[in-house]
């Protein structure tokens, strides 16, 4: 054997494992997943149409399924973009600037990840609820906050909130300053930086948040279902009108409704694979691009 193929061995042995090793993790790894991902989908998918697809129709066609299907809706429309505009904001101000106070703004977007849902729903109970700090004001002008759909938008954007800065905050401060102050150098406005420089710099990063936050609002139970009262066809979101059902052993509706929520969670996870993918091939093709080289100057 010639020294060059020893020192290869040597170099292989030292940094890969053996082929049991490899094998071993794998299947861990995709026992961990089957076990918890695939198997519970399929329990759910399995007991949703256990009676039947006519019977599955019919329990997603219920008006108290439609009303929750419709709340969940209501509630993401308006707390994505509310998270949207708070989140690019946020991390424009963190990665972009330097200012008194930066490290209590990071604080506070972590915020929502330290408390429990359950604790930032009874927040909103202390503050605007009947007997809260200024319930009796919000009930003296008729003004419905707690069990109401205001309630669960609240709830819904405090919990979710740190998704889409979280995402942008390290891809910003990865990036720097230097396009921006280029692009401010040769006479573009803030605004005309941030659409032409910064939003193409960051728009896979700011898709997955958006899709993540999406989710997140869509599957959120604890805060929501603090404020929201569990008035039936009025304030219950999908989970909540899950976990109704449940309760009263209609498994097979219970199922049903969950089974959109599962779908969801797919839509999710292949939305999130396809952005990962464009944004590892663009990255790709920028690292291909040949290096610039100045123009050759001809003598006059």
């Amino acid at each position: 054997m010639s020294a060059p193929s020893k020192v290869i061995r040597r170099a292989q042995a030292g940094t890969t494992e053996s082929a049991w090793v490899r094998w071993t993790l794998i299947g861990i790894a995709l026992g961990f997943m089957f076990l918890f991902l695939v198997l519970p989908l399929a329990a759910v998918a399995t007991e949703a149409l256990r009676k039947g697809v006519t019977a599955y129709l019919d329990a997603l066609k219920e008006p108290d399924a439609w009303s929750a299907i419709r709340l969940t809706l209501i509630t993401a429309a308006i707390a994505v973009p509310l998270n949207l505009v708070f989140g690019v904001a946020a991390a424009w101000a963190v990665a972009k600037f330097e200012f008194r106070g930066k490290a209590f703004l990071t604080t506070l977007i972590d915020l929502p990840f330290a408390v429990s849902p359950v604790v930032a729903g009874l927040i909103y109970v202390l503050v605007f609820g009947a007997q809260g700090w200024i319930g009796p004001w919000l009930a003296d002008h008729d003004i419905k906050i707690i069990f109401a759909v205001p309630g669960i938008v609240l709830a819904t954007v405090f919990v979710t909130f740190p998704f889409i800065a979280r995402e942008l905050i390290p891809l910003m401060q990865a990036q720097g300053t230097d396009e921006e102050q280029a692009a401010i150098v040769l006479g573009a406005t803030g605004w005309q930086t941030f659409w032409r420089v910064t939003l193409p710099n960051i728009k896979w990063g700011l898709l997955y948040g958006v899709i993540l936050c999406n989710a997140r609002a869509m599957g959120e139970f604890g805060a929501v279902s603090v404020v929201s009262g569990h008035i039936r066809g009025q304030t219950n979101t999908m989970p909540l009108h899950v976990e109704v059902l449940y309760n009263e052993y209609q498994s097979v509706a219970a199922f049903a409704v969950a089974s959109l929520l599962a779908i969801l969670a797919l839509v999710t996870l292949v939305i999130k694979s396809v952005i990962e993918w464009r944004h590892e091939r663009e990255m790709k093709a920028i690292a291909e691009l040949p290096p610039e080289r100045p123009p050759e100057t001809t003598a006059a």
